[in-house]
């Protein structure tokens, strides 16, 4: 199905409804372009980034769709560093290949070669840089048919009547929110339930020095690309952003096209998609009964720029890390703290860790401003990752 329609109407809510049921939503990267889903192995699901407890070394995960990797394609962790929030200073590339059973990846004159699936994974003769590929559980835990059961809800609501403020925000009762919240937490009118409980992605892991990725600067800002001998075919950062929030009209080429131009661009063409990512954000703000509360609303516009400061961070889709911290508590924590004057947060590494509740923060920013409060009722992985002993993400356990 194309998942992509206007965001001003009904109609998104029920095919992002849908598109949630289907085996496309595996990862927080679910909704993805024709050439992505026509070969899962070059398909990012999930990225995280955070450091070391020492401060060290920063950690990178890249998970991947298909349950195998791909001897055509390189996967890619690009990692610029810079001194201020939104720059890039420097600009460093990890990339990782394959070729039957065995893997190699590199940066500069570093090089980690090694066996698939082999937990302790390989190093560089000085140990600078360490990997791991293999299956891996992924914990981006997440309850889906909740989540599209409030979708439903939402495009109920729409239907009979309800409206949107000049921003583009729907005005729903407190009765509607309050109803939309609940269904959001539960699953079949039940405990809500993890919907991506025992997925085992393919997983690409890899722990660096930071000193080979801080000459910019000590903010890092993180990506993640596959390419093939054509080019890019897919990127992901932030979970959410590139599925979730970016939407547009048109004919269904003209859908598939935008989706994958998004695929093959880069954080620097952030300004392509700030207008459409804007509409996705105003929907989330009215969840709650509240609309102008989003995490950087801009208080008393009433016009689609409203949403304009937050879409313009979430274009320009890297994930933040502080690489002067190891302590990573927190979702967006070096940008809250640079932009929102979060004074809590400014010893806070960022970035996202396996252990982040990250879709619950998410979307709790999207729809209130703060990090909790909104959430789909599931906080933890069945099998819990590390944050500090490789390859973090938990292996693969037994049926």
């Amino acid at each position: 199905m194309n998942c992509f329609v206007r965001a001003s109407s009904p109609a998104l809510l029920v095919a992002l409804a849908t598109c949630l049921g289907t085996t496309q939503a595996k990862a927080s990267d679910h909704l993805d372009s024709p050439s992505v889903i026509a070969d899962s192995r070059a398909d990012i699901g999930d990225v995280y980034a955070w450091m070391s407890p020492d401060d060290h070394r920063l950690n990178l995960v890249m998970t991947i769709v298909g349950h195998s990797l791909s001897d055509h394609l390189a996967y890619t962790f690009h990692i610029d560093s810079a001194r201020a929030l939104g720059g890039r200073n420097a600009s460093v590339t990890i990339s990782c290949i394959t070729s039957g059973k065995d893997f190699s990846c590199f940066t500069g004159k570093q090089i980690a070669s090694g066996k698939i699936d082999d937990p302790a994974g390989a190093s560089n003769a000085g140990g600078e840089l360490r990997a791991f590929l293999g299956l891996r559980d992924d914990p981006f835990f997440n309850n889906v048919r909740g989540t599209r059961d409030m979708y439903n809800a939402v495009a109920a609501a729409l239907s009979n009547g309800a409206r949107y403020d000049a921003a583009g925000c729907p005005m729903f009762t407190k009765a509607t929110a309050a109803d939309l919240l609940g269904r959001w937490r539960s699953t079949d009118g039940g405990p809500a339930a993890n919907f991506l409980k025992g997925w085992t992605p393919t997983s690409i892991v890899v722990s660096i020095d930071k000193k080979l990725v801080t000459s910019g600067g000590p903010l890092i800002a993180v990506w993640a690309s596959t390419n093939d001998s054509k080019g890019q075919t897919d990127r992901a950062s932030r979970p959410l952003t590139g599925n979730a929030l970016l939407v547009t009209i048109g004919k269904d080429e003209e859908r598939d096209a935008l989706k994958e131009k998004y695929n093959r661009s880069t954080p620097a063409d952030a300004q392509l998609f700030v207008a459409e990512i804007a509409k996705g954000v105003a929907l989330y703000d009215g969840i709650d009964g509240r609309c102008g509360d989003s995490l950087l609303a801009v208080k008393g516009r009433q016009g689609p720029q409203r949403y304009y400061p937050l879409a313009q961070l979430l274009a320009d889709d890297r994930l933040w890390v502080d690489s002067r911290y190891g302590r990573c508590t927190s979702l967006f924590a070096v940008e809250r703290a640079a932009l929102n004057r979060e004074s809590a947060l400014s010893h806070d590494c960022g970035g996202r860790a396996p252990t982040y509740d990250a879709s619950n923060a998410y979307r709790s920013l999207l729809v209130s401003g703060k990090p909790t409060g909104i959430d789909d009722g599931v906080h933890k992985d069945e099998v819990p990752p590390s944050d500090k002993d490789f390859p973090f993400l938990a292996p693969v356990q037994p049926k």
